[in-house]
């Protein structure tokens, strides 16, 4: 009989493996799972099959893109303000633009509150 032959990825050797008959669908379900987890297919199906949680790549990739926005808004907010000291009420009513700059900070708790919310569901 043939010696099975062993491999060492990951942390810890592994020289077992489990058949699994899947459809064609379901394959690339969990391929395109996987992928979005950043994980290899074996890791993916080994950490669903054992009740580990997994963390979305694209979920931390759209904490990061949040993040951009939320400093875009912070750099606009800090224009306006200059705006405000240098030329106040020209063009623009003070109260409108000090409307808008509160809008950005509101709008920005608000992106800090998901950003904190979908990293938590990832800890």
């Amino acid at each position: 009989m043939a010696e099975k032959k062993k491999t060492t990825y990951g942390t810890r050797p592994r020289n077992e493996y489990i058949k699994v008959f899947v459809t064609e669908d379901e394959r690339a379900e969990l391929v395109e799972r996987a992928a979005q987890a950043g994980m290899s297919q074996s890791a993916f199906l080994r950490s669903v099959g054992l009740n580990e949680p997994i963390r979305s790549v694209v979920d931390l990739q759209v904490v990061a893109d949040l993040g951009k926005v939320n400093g875009d808004l912070g750099r606009i907010a800090g224009l306006l303000k200059l705006w405000l000291a240098e030329k106040r009420g020209e063009g623009a009513s003070a109260i409108d633009v000090e409307s808008v700059m509160m809008e950005f900070r509101s709008l920005q708790v608000a992106i800090g509150v998901k950003m904190g919310a979908i990293v938590k569901a990832h800890n």
